[in-house]
């Protein structure tokens, strides 16, 4: 009796998670000929606004201590937001960038980790090239000072 109870129970639990799956369906990155025919004219050129600060302060930072950092935007043109390169001064810092065109009013992220290299005082720097207006180019910085060792 126990083993057909958890039977039916299992075809159950079964049951119910496959008609909850939902299809998720994922925009292809765009081609390189596609993001540099975006760029390429200013009429799909649309604008962005920064939900977060451009520019972060990090505070106090520990040697070889991995820090996420995350700037929000929003897409608040009329044409889709493509990031055709977003790329960092040096290889402390990897950045993220939306792979897919980012719709009209829609809201977005820019990640990046800086891997916790260097000394004194850093300021870094994350370079964006987007069909945005008014010259397609924008700038995150972040800062923060390690504590020096003795």
């Amino acid at each position: 009796m126990k083993k057909t109870f958890l039977a039916l129970s299992l075809l159950t639990l079964l049951a119910a998670c496959k008609n909850n799956d939902k299809k998720i369906e994922k925009a292809d990155p765009l081609s390189i000929e596609e993001k540099a025919k975006a760029m390429a004219d200013t009429v799909n050129y649309t604008s962005i606004q920064w939900l977060d600060a451009k520019e972060k302060d990090l505070g106090k930072l520990t040697h070889d201590q991995s820090i996420e950092l995350s700037f929000r935007f929003k897409n608040t043109g009329d044409k889709n937001l493509i990031f055709e390169n977003v790329w960092a001064q040096c290889g402390c810092t990897i950045p993220e960038k939306p792979e897919k065109p980012v719709a009209p009013g829609e809201e977005g992220l820019i990640k990046a980790k800086f891997n916790g290299s260097g000394s004194g005082v850093i300021n870094k720097a994350i370079y964006i090239k987007a069909n945005i207006k008014p010259d397609a180019n924008d700038t995150l910085h972040f800062t923060g000072h390690f504590e020096e060792t003795k």
